[in-house]
Formats: structure tokens, C-alpha cells, sequence
């Protein structure tokens, strides 16, 4: 259907769904007619084995975009591949800058030294945003308890001017994530045994000490907190901006 200002369908999303649990709102989802077609993002990553799991159980052949930011870490690649093959996903699509969009913004690959932002933007913002453009709704893996802008999401919020995208976990605790994963004996992101936490680009991801937050790996030493995926029209959505 589809119908209806992007605000007014989260609106109506959220009351829909708001007493459903993570699963449900995912299998659901999948099958709204209000939602239209919709992708899974995932950076398989430290927690991202959760949704990647429960779409292989609901739906396996649902598109998950994996952005290759030709930057990854070799254990992400490898892990990326081990999680497709057990879990049997057969529509996974590899996502990365073109070679001639590297040559120009990024040559000798060492654009993240001196803007971050730039860097991202080239290597994830701009080729997501190309697959992106193929979908009606994205399914993310934001979580409140990662705080920030992330602390008041919702199961939906709009995306101006034309998506929604889909928080299943949002309201999920950590204590969730790791019992999800221990219930259900999921592999584990080789580099979370190494005290990486949050895990991004090599050059600019780093372990976490014990106490700190779990992002706090990701851009260590500046104010930077998110990638750019997040962003809309360039600008961070915060907390309560699209509902």
C-alpha cells in the first residue's frame, strides 16, 4: 500500500507493532504491505550474527546488504562467509565502492587519516545508498542500550524521503544479544575474543578496556560516534527527529 506521509507510517508501525517481541516484529514486517520491499544492512559484526539468524529462520532468501569497505578487517571477510554458508542465506549481496571512485577519492588509501567522514561517505554512504534505492525498508541492527542518538529508537522511523527503516532489537538489553546468541549457538566475530567490541574498519577500530562503552573502540580519540548510514540528507538523525 504504502500510502501516507513517511512520519504517519512509523506512527502507524510502531503502535502496530509496539507489543510484539524482536522475532515477531521481524517476521511481520517482511510480509507488511505498508512496508513494501524490504533489505537487511549488516556489517557482520560483533552482534550482527542476531538478525542475520533469525531472517535465515523467517526468511533466508531476504536480500542483506554486507558493505565491503575494501578496509575491512580480514576476520570480518572470513566471518562474513562462514555466517552466510551455516546459515544457509542465499541472497546476499556484497556492496563497495568502484574502483573508479576509489582511484578518485582515495588512491593511496589513506584518506581516513585525515577525514574520517570523507572516508566513510565515499566507501559506505554512497554505495548503500545505491543498493538502498532498490528497496522500500531497511532492517538495522541499532539497539538503544548503544546509546547516543540510538536511546529513544523505535521499532520504525522514518528515512525522508522515501524509506523506513526497521529496528527489531531497539529495545533489546546486551544481556539479550548474548543469550540470543549463546541460546541458539551462534559463531562468534573471531576479533570479539580480542577485546574489539564494536567492529568497523581496521585502521580506524580499536579493542575496548573493561568498563568502557562498547563503541568506544570505533574512532577512538575524536568526536566522531557513527559512520554515516545513519545520516539523512548528510545530517545525523537524532533522537526524536522522525517521529
Amino acid at each position: 500500500m504504502l500510502d501516507g506521509s513517511l512520519d504517519d507510517r512509523a506512527a502507524l508501525l510502531n503502535d502496530r507493532y509496539k507489543h510484539h517481541a524482536a522475532t515477531e516484529v521481524l517476521r511481520r514486517a517482511l510480509n507488511d504491505p505498508d512496508l513494501g520491499r524490504v533489505t537487511l544492512v549488516s556489517s557482520f559484526g560483533s552482534e550482527s550474527v542476531v538478525l542475520l539468524h533469525m531472517v535465515s529462520v523467517v526468511a533466508p532468501g531476504t536480500p542483506v546488504l554486507f558493505i565491503d569497505t575494501q578496509m575491512l578487517f580480514q576476520e570480518t571477510l572470513d566471518y562474513q562467509l562462514e555466517v552466510t554458508e551455516r546459515l544457509k542465506l542465499t541472497d546476499v549481496r556484497v556492496v563497495r565502492a568502484t574502483e573508479r571512485e576509489v582511484a578518485l577519492n582515495d588512491p593511496d588509501g589513506t584518506l581516513h587519516q585525515f577525514s574520517t567522514d570523507a572516508c566513510c561517505n565515499f566507501r559506505k554512504t554512497v554505495p548503500l545508498e545505491r543498493e538502498l534505492g532498490k528497496f522500500d525498508a531497511w532492517i538495522t541492527g541499532r539497539k538503544r542500550f548503544q546509546g547516543g542518538e540510538r536511546q529513544q529508537l523505535e521499532f520504525f522511523e522514518a528515512e525522508p524521503p522515501a524509506r523506513l527503516r526497521i529496528n527489531p532489537l531497539a529495545h533489546w538489553r546486551s544481556e539479550d544479544v548474548q543469550d540470543y546468541m549463546a541460546e541458539n549457538n551462534l559463531p562468534r566475530h573471531p576479533l570479539v575474543s580480542k577485546g574489539f567490541a564494536s567492529i568497523g574498519c581496521a585502521p580506524c577500530t580499536s579493542p575496548v578496556k573493561p568498563g568502557e562503552d562498547p563503541r568506544a573502540g570505533r574512532w577512538r580519540g575524536s568526536q566522531k560516534t557513527e559512520c554515516g548510514i545513519h545520516f539523512i540528507g548528510g545530517r545525523m538523525v537524532r533522537a526524536g527527529a522522525t517521529s
